[in-house]
């Protein structure tokens, strides 16, 4: 006896239907190429920057250094998503993550963080500046490309 599937299978084979069309793929131009890399190099810089300093931070503070590390894998996996799908989604994980960044730092300068206050007020450490510049640059790129994202919508 068959069944109510593949009576409803059998039904249609009669018909030749196309194929539905594929959906269509969003154009990506090669400003917006550019700008992946820009902000997959930038991502790789604040990892890199981390890096330099994660060893003396395990020393100072344990969950610091720890903090360093997520913070490198996320940097990473974030520039990867950034290079292969290049979406909205991407671009908010790239400028969320250096927008936390930027905030933990003035965080750490400012009022401190838990069990680590010996960084209050030291606003010219050289790492400390050059994360500073990578981060801004990278959240600003963010902020542009999801303003491109907007308007094509």
């Amino acid at each position: 006896m068959a069944t109510a599937s593949s009576r409803l299978a059998n039904h249609h084979r009669g018909l030749n239907r196309p194929a539905p069309p594929p959906a269509p793929a969003r154009v990506v131009t090669d400003g917006e190429k550019i700008a992946r890399g820009v902000g997959a190099v930038g991502l790789a810089g604040v990892g890199l920057i981390h890096l330099l300093d994660v060893v003396d931070k395990f020393h100072e503070t344990a969950y610091i250094g720890v903090l360093y590390l997520a913070l490198i894998a996320a940097s990473l996996v974030a520039a990867h998503r950034l290079i292969m799908v290049g979406d909205r989604r991407a671009w908010l994980l790239t400028g969320g993550l250096a927008a936390a960044t930027f905030a933990a730092y003035a965080v750490s300068r400012t009022v401190g963080l838990p069990a680590s206050s010996d960084d209050i007020g030291n606003w010219t450490e050289p790492l400390g500046l050059a994360s500073l510049f990578v981060e801004g640059a990278v959240v600003a790129l963010s902020a542009e490309m999801l303003l491109r994202f907007r308007r094509a919508s």
